[in-house]
């Protein structure tokens, strides 16, 4: 049996004298955690390089679903807006649009998508919705979701809607957790987006669905499910939204066979 071949959009470090190595170029990259984290038996996590268009869609037909990696900020200029604070969230506006063409052929082609942190929220401005920029200067009474040295281990609870796909594999979690590790979060909810979670203590939404495909197929988390490692059994379970990932990505391709 083939395996199936999940495509990981890249996260990139551009032209850097500073940098001793390969300092004139950019650099495409997947953060090892992620790769770890996909790669499963019968799964090949795939890093999705930045190609000419016309190389590119024939790549991404060989893809059997797709997960959009956490990484810099989404451009404010790509939902409407221009950076505050003097310029200091700029964001990465070539990455949007890489990933824009990317979540674009997914969703063309029917195939299920993950969005994982910054994967969430370029779903939300890929439906038309917008972020806070930064969430300690633009919100009141928000919680602590970074720490630059706890990173990864950092967390708090989390509230999923009833009866929705979420609350449905974390029924047995009797005060479930999860990591946090940014700084932006939805401000406005994309069109045809519905809230899968949010964190009780603020009001963020954590994660969220497409409703226009089965429930579970295009799906974004505001957190981090491939650093849980580092919280145990403190944050829920990861496999279990990874199953729900990887059922619908098995369902597309015999569909599409």
């Amino acid at each position: 049996m083939s395996m199936l071949k999940i495509g990981i959009t890249a996260c990139f470090m551009y032209p850097d004298n500073n940098r001793a190595v390969f300092g004139k170029k950019t650099l495409s990259y997947l953060e090892n955690e992620m790769a770890a984290f996909i790669a499963q038996k019968g799964i090949l996590p795939v890093l999705i390089p930045d190609l000419r268009e016309v190389y590119l869609k024939d790549l991404l037909g060989e893809m059997d679903g797709f997960v959009l990696q956490g990484g810099n900020d989404v451009a404010p200029q790509s939902y409407g807006e221009e950076p505050i604070l003097s310029g200091r969230w700029k964001g990465d506006p070539y990455r949007d649009q890489y990933e824009m063409k990317i979540l674009d052929f997914a969703l063309k082609s029917n195939k299920p998508v993950l969005g994982i942190c910054r994967g969430l929220q370029l779903m939300n401005v890929y439906f038309g919705g917008t972020l806070y920029q930064d969430d300690a200067s633009q919100r009141q009474n928000i919680l602590i979701h970074r720490k630059a040295d706890l990173y990864d281990k950092v967390s708090h609870g989390v509230r999923f809607t009833k009866g929705k796909i979420l609350d449905k594999i974390y029924s047995e979690e009797a005060d479930p957790r999860i990591n946090s590790v940014h700084h932006q979060s939805i401000k406005d909810l994309g069109k045809d987006l519905e809230v899968l979670a949010i964190c009780p203590g603020d009001g963020t939404i954590e994660a969220i669905g497409y409703t226009g495909a089965e429930e579970g197929k295009i799906i974004g988390v505001q957190w981090h499910p491939e650093f849980s490692a580092a919280l145990k059994e403190e944050v829920v379970d990861p496999q279990k939204l990874l199953d729900v990932f990887f059922k619908h990505v098995k369902k597309s391709k015999h569909e599409n066979s």
